[in-house]
């Protein structure tokens, strides 16, 4: 199986079940770490990091580490998040 057909049979299935709708889940997460980085003084009370910012950046964790050690599953979920990205600028 490819890394797409891979990262396609993932973010389509059993995540949704245990994570909800990506929309929903990087929202949750957009809104905790722009929470977190506010407290910390990294983040204005005028900033934040949007949901449409969370796909991106996580792809960018997938890669970092890929950068490290080389597996797989690096490759799989940064293709997933780069998918489910281009499906949130996608969405009307």
């Amino acid at each position: 199986m490819s890394i797409l057909e891979e990262a396609a049979e993932i973010i389509d299935g059993q995540r949704q079940t245990d994570y909800g709708t990506p929309e929903r889940n990087f929202a949750a997460i957009a809104s905790m770490w722009t929470i977190y980085l506010r407290q910390g003084g990294r983040l204005s009370a005028h900033d934040e990091i949007y949901p449409e910012d969370i796909g991106l950046m996580m792809a960018l964790l997938k890669i970092a580490r890929e950068a490290n050690t080389h597996k797989r599953d690096n490759l799989v979920d940064a293709v997933g998040y780069l998918e489910l990205s281009a499906r949130e600028k996608e969405t009307p």
